[in-house]
């Protein structure tokens, strides 16, 4: 396995507190309208539980990160919904509460630096140590690149631009939670033990491609062979044995377990990752394998984190 790098930036997703500034005053969550149980439920997978492999010794895995060891861990059954939740869900979920994201109410979030036109009039800020990285104003999800841009072609795209509490109150009103990071390496495995990626341990069998990730040179030139740039819609690639989509690649997705890596204390104000992104490229962040694991701050929001949602059986 790797060694640990020294101070190494991360191109996973950039984090609110490595940014000089404020946090909107009195800022609070809308209230959250918790909806009949039922609503969105025929996008959800019965995954049948029990004992699974959790974690990797994988050579090509970060240990720093907690990925290992590899150990046996019991989940209940569960429902998990078989793609992430998407931007015509969370209109329709800011349509009848009202609800403003965290990013609307800093009044910025992380766009990538290829995705800001090169006439843009908006205040953007980069990132320390990850140039890629801009903070824009006026990025949110229904703008995800800042304003001038939009979602209408992009419906059945993930939802962007959503922190840990963001997805939390979705959650609430749709009546289901996050995964636990245990519920979610089970589903992404699809049944497999122990392999590299949802369907085996081969990046692109027959020379296909099985999720949306980073081809080219991260992060100056993506040669879109997986067909897309940043987002994709959410069942455009195969699904896994379970009948879930995009497990790998794509966003982000927000779990509900606070972070613990190796060598450091828990914090609660740091929540797991998991599944890579559109971003994620084996010679930076080879972290869209099954067992790849980081972490972000509960108010941070990018273009590329997402989440999907579970409910217990």
């Amino acid at each position: 396995m790797r060694e640990e790098p020294k101070n190494q930036p991360s191109c996973c997703a950039a984090s609110r507190n490595k940014m000089e500034v404020a946090s909107p005053e009195g800022r609070t969550l809308n209230t959250r309208i918790t909806a009949d149980e039922a609503k969105f439920r025929d996008k959800m997978v019965l995954l049948p539980g029990g004992d699974f492999l959790m974690g990797t010794e994988d050579e090509d895995g970060f240990p720093w990160d907690g990925e290992g060891p590899v150990r046996k861990v019991t989940v209940d059954p569960f429902y998990m919904d078989s793609h992430t939740v998407t931007n015509a869900e969370f209109q329709q979920f800011t349509e009848e509460t009202g609800y403003k994201t965290e990013a609307e109410q800093y009044g910025w979030s992380f766009v990538f630096y290829l995705f800001v036109p090169d006439d843009f009039s908006y205040k953007v800020q980069q990132v320390p140590n990850t140039p890629w990285w801009l903070a824009a104003e006026g990025a949110f999800w229904f703008q995800p690149e800042g304003p001038g841009s939009d979602i209408q072609e992009r419906m059945d795209h993930p939802v962007i631009h959503v922190s840990w509490n963001d997805a939390i109150a979705f959650c609430e009103w749709a009546g289901k939670r996050l995964p636990t990071e245990a519920e979610w390496e089970y589903a992404a495995r699809g049944g497999l033990e122990q392999k590299r990626y949802p369907w085996g341990d081969t990046l692109t069998p027959n020379g296909e491609h099985y999720c949306n990730i980073w081809q080219g040179n991260f992060p100056k030139e993506n040669t879109k062979e997986d067909g897309y740039l940043g987002t994709a819609p959410v069942t455009a690639f195969p699904a896994n044995g379970y009948g879930l989509y995009q497990m790998s690649g794509n966003v982000w997705e927000w779990c509900s377990d606070s972070f613990q890596k190796k060598g450091h204390a828990n914090s609660s104000s740091s929540k797991v990752m998991r599944g890579g992104s559109y971003l994620c490229h084996k010679s930076y962040c080879n972290r869209y394998r099954v067992a790849a694991r980081t972490s972000n701050t509960i108010d941070s929001s990018t273009g590329n984190i997402g989440f999907r949602c579970v409910t217990s059986s």
